[in-house]
């Protein structure tokens, strides 16, 4: 399983690629020499931005004020070209105690034909081969500033039907509440 360590990154940002209702979204890390960008769904940025804010409320309070963040924020574009390297299947969030750092890993899940082309049995593996990992390791202003944008990124999507809180669509919304009828 490839890891792609990015400790720390030079850059560490989440995004969005298209229009409301129809956005790709990625988590990008660069250093010197290199460029990452992994897709992953807008609810997946939601909870990485909700769980990373709790984490840091508990364990480093004092270094993550919002102050902090502020100093550290990084408001610019995706780097362009944006070339997925892979998709998120699943994301995982650490803190480590002795270095007083967040830990973010994206990982990949081999898909099921590269599975069988290695002759694995689908009951051999049922949660598939790993994939590619992409590591970033950020202090805690920055992670900070990083969960900021997770939250604003995912609000500026399509606004939400007042009476049953789903997205509403710019050629019109089927609310249930309103038993099919278009608002």
């Amino acid at each position: 399983m490839p890891v792609i360590d990015f400790d720390p990154p030079e850059r560490f940002i989440t995004d969005t690629v298209g229009p409301p209702g129809q956005r790709t979204f990625f988590l990008q890390a660069s250093s010197a020499s290199r460029v990452m960008s992994v897709a992953l769904e807008k609810e997946q940025v939601r909870l990485l931005g909700v769980r990373l804010g709790e984490l840091l409320d508990e364990v480093a309070a004092e270094e993550a004020t919002a102050t902090a963040a502020v100093a550290v924020a990084d408001n610019a574009p995706l780097d362009t070209p944006i070339e997925e390297d892979f998709r998120a299947q699943s994301l995982s969030l650490a803190w480590d105690a002795g270095r007083r750092v967040v830990v973010i890993e994206a990982h990949e899940d081999a898909e099921a034909e590269e599975q069988e082309a290695l002759g694995v049995e689908e009951d051999a593996a049922p949660l598939g081969l790993p994939g590619q990992v992409m590591r970033v390791v950020l202090d805690p202003a920055r992670a900070r500033a990083f969960a900021e944008r997770c939250a604003t990124v995912v609000a500026r999507g399509r606004p939400n039907c007042p009476f049953c809180g789903q997205p509403l669509d710019p050629d019109g919304h089927v609310c249930p509440r309103a038993n099919g009828y278009r608002r």
